[in-house]
C-alpha cells in the first residue's frame, strides 16, 4: 500500500478518539482532549473529537464511550494513554473497529525493558493492519491540520499569571521528526520563541512500528513541507533508512542531529527509549552516503533547517560578504575560511561597474569593493540595493552574506522589502546576519525573515547556515549523478 494513504490519518483524519481522556484537570488524557476541542473551536481542526473512559460519560463537556467499538462512525485516529499492561487490548478494539492509525502516548515498553509487551503490541497491530507511532511518546503536532496530542499544557500559573509553558509553532515549512519527546518540545519551544514556522512534528519514540524512514518518504510528498530536521538516537534499520534517504533528498533537503556520540551517550540513549546507538563513526558514514545533512548540535542544526527551508541549494562554494559593517565582514570571511568555503573573486566587470557606482556617488570613494564587501557606515538603502544587483549577477558567486547592520543611519527598515525583490530574481542563495538582541535588531531580522531570506544574530552562524546549502548543492548533483549512472547500467541492461 502506498505509504501516504497508509500514513495520512496520523496528521489529516476525519475523526480522533482520545483512548484514557481523564476528567482530572492537568492529566494527560485530559490535556490532549483540550488541545483537539480548542482546535475544534478555533476552526482549525476540521474532524469529530470523541473521548473515551469506561467511567465517564462526558468529558470537557463532550459526550464519553466506554469503548472504541461504541463510537458510531467511521475513527481514523485513536490517540492512547492508558496503562502500558492494558494497551494490547486496546490496539484489538481499534483494529476491530477499523482504525488503521493509533499513536500510543503511555510509556513502560522496551525503554524500561519490557520488551514482551511492545512485541505482543506490535504483533495485534500487524494482525489488523493497524500502524502506530510511539509507544512512550508525545505524538503529532501539525498546525496546518490541527491535529495536537502534545500533553504539555499551552500555560501554566505564575506570581504574573498564566505564562506560555509551551507554546505552539506558527505553520510554516520545516518537518521535525524526533525519536525523543523531551528534546522534540524543546525544539518547539525554540521554533515559537523564533518565529519559526512548522509544517509538522512527529515524535516517535520507541518506534515499534512506524520509523523515521517511513515518516521521511511520507514527507517527501508532504505539499507543506520543504525541509526535514530528525532527531535520532538510533536507526534500526539502516538500510532502509539509506535507500528511502536518498530518494527523498532529490526533493528535499534532510538534517540530522544523531546523538549517542560518545559511550556516555549511547549508554543514556539505551536507557532512554531503549535505543542501541551503535558506532558513531558508522552513522557519519552513512549520512554521507545517502545524502543527510549531519549538524553538529542543536544551534546549528535549527539554523541549517530554516537556510534550507528559505532558500535555493548554492551551485558551488563561492562565497561573497557584503556588508556595512567591516569587522563583521572580516569576521563572516573567516569562517567562510574554516567551513571549507572561499571568498568569491569578481569579475572585472564587476569591479568597473562597482567604481561606477562610486561616481555616480551611490556608494562613498572609501567603500571596499573587493570581496568582502564593505560599504561602510554611509552606506543607504540605495547602495546595499545596486550592490547586491552587481554581486549576485556575477558568475564567479555561489552564494552571499548579508550583513546590513541597522545601527547605522542611512539604512532603513524598508531594505528588506526592497533586496527581497532583488534577490528573489536571482535564484541564489543569501542569508542574513544583523547582530544584536535588542528590539530594533529582532524586529529587523524578522522583516528579512517573513521575505523568506533566513537572518543569523553572528556571523559565523550564518556562514555555517550558507555551508549547508552549499552541501545540500554537492548532495543534489552526486544523487543525480549516481542516479543518472544507475538509469543508464539499468537501460543498457534491458536491451
Amino acid at each position: 500500500m502506498n505509504i501516504v494513504k497508509e500514513l495520512d490519518g496520523f496528521f489529516n483524519p476525519s475523526a480522533v478518539a482520545i483512548i484514557g481522556a481523564s476528567r482530572e484537570k492537568g492529566a494527560v488524557g485530559r490535556v490532549i482532549l483540550e488541545n483537539f476541542l480548542t482546535n475544534k473551536e478555533k476552526g482549525i481542526f476540521k474532524g469529530e473529537v470523541y473521548p473515551v473512559n469506561p467511567k465517564a460519560d462526558e468529558i470537557a463537556g463532550v459526550k464519553c464511550y466506554p469503548s472504541i467499538k461504541e463510537i458510531p462512525g467511521k475513527v481514523d485516529l485513536g490517540v492512547v494513554c492508558v496503562p502500558a499492561r492494558i494497551v494490547p487490548k486496546i490496539i484489538e478494539d481499534c483494529g476491530e473497529k477499523g482504525v488503521k492509525c493509533v499513536i500510543v502516548i503511555s510509556a513502560g515498553f522496551s525503554e524500561i525493558g519490557n520488551h514482551a509487551l511492545e512485541e505482543q503490541l506490535v504483533k495485534t497491530a500487524k494482525k489488523h493492519g493497524v500502524r502506530i507511532i510511539g509507544p512512550n511518546c508525545i505524538g503529532i503536532y501539525d498546525p496546518w491540520s490541527g491535529v495536537d496530542t502534545l500533553f504539555i499544557p499551552m500555560y501554566k500559573d505564575s506570581p504574573k499569571g498564566p505564562l506560555l509553558s509551551m507554546p505552539r509553532p506558527k505553520k510554516g515549512h520545516i518537518a521535525f521528526i524526533s525519536q525523543s519527546g523531551a528534546f522534540g518540545a524543546a525544539v518547539l519551544d525554540y521554533f515559537a520563541g523564533t518565529d519559526l514556522g512548522l509544517s509538522k512534528f512527529i515524535s516517535y519514540g520507541n518506534k515499534c512500528d512506524v520509523d523515521e524512514a517511513d515518516l521521511l518518504e511520507y514527507l517527501a510528498e508532504d505539499e507543506t513541507t520543504r525541509a526535514i530536521m530528525i532527531y535520532i538516537e538510533n536507526i534500526k534499520e539502516g538500510r532502509k533508512f539509506m535507500e528511502i534517504s536518498k530518494k527523498v533528498a532529490l526533493k528535499k533537503p534532510i538534517v540530522v542531529l544523531k546523538s549517542g556520540r560518545t559511550a556516555a551517550g549511547a549508554k543514556a540513549a539505551a536507557s532512554h527509549t531503549g535505543a542501541l546507538a551503535g558506532v558513531d563513526a558508522i552513522y557519519d558514514a552513512a549520512f554521507k552516503q545517502c545524502g543527510v545533512i549531519r549538524a553538529r548540535d542543536m544551534e546549528e542544526f535549527c539554523d541549517m533547517a530554516k537556510a534550507l527551508a528559505m532558500q535555493p541549494p548554492a551551485k558551488g562554494n563561492r562565497i561573497a560578504v557584503v556588508t556595512d559593517g567591516g569587522g563583521c565582514g572580516v569576521m563572516a570571511s573567516d569562517e567562510i575560511e574554516f567551513q571549507g568555503m572561499k571568498l568569491a573573486e569578481f569579475s572585472k566587470e564587476t569591479l568597473e561597474k562597482f567604481e561606477e557606482l562610486k561616481k555616480q556617488g551611490i556608494l562613498r570613494d572609501f567603500a571596499v569593493t573587493i570581496d568582502p564587501v564593505d560599504l561602510t557606515g554611509s552606506a543607504d538603502d540605495r547602495g546595499f540595493v545596486e550592490s547586491m544587483k552587481l554581486v549576485l549577477s556575477d558568475l564567479n558567486v555561489d552564494g552571499v552574506i548579508l550583513l546590513p547592520m541597522h545601527q547605522v543611519p542611512l539604512v532603513t527598515t524598508d531594505l528588506p522589502k526592497k533586496l527581497s525583490e532583488i534577490i528573489k530574481k536571482y535564484g541564489k542563495p543569501v542569508v542574513v546576519c544583523d547582530i544584536g538582541e535588542a528590539d530594533m535588531a529582532k524586529y529587523y531580522r524578522r522583516l528579512f525573515d517573513e521575505e523568506d531570506i533566513p537572518t543569523y544574530p553572528t556571523p559565523e552562524r550564518a556562514v555555517r547556515a550558507i555551508k549547508a546549502l552549499v552541501e545540500y548543492g554537492k548532495i543534489l548533483e552526486k544523487l543525480k549523478t549516481s542516479k543518472l549512472k544507475y538509469n543508464s547500467v539499468v537501460n543498457r541492461l534491458r536491451k
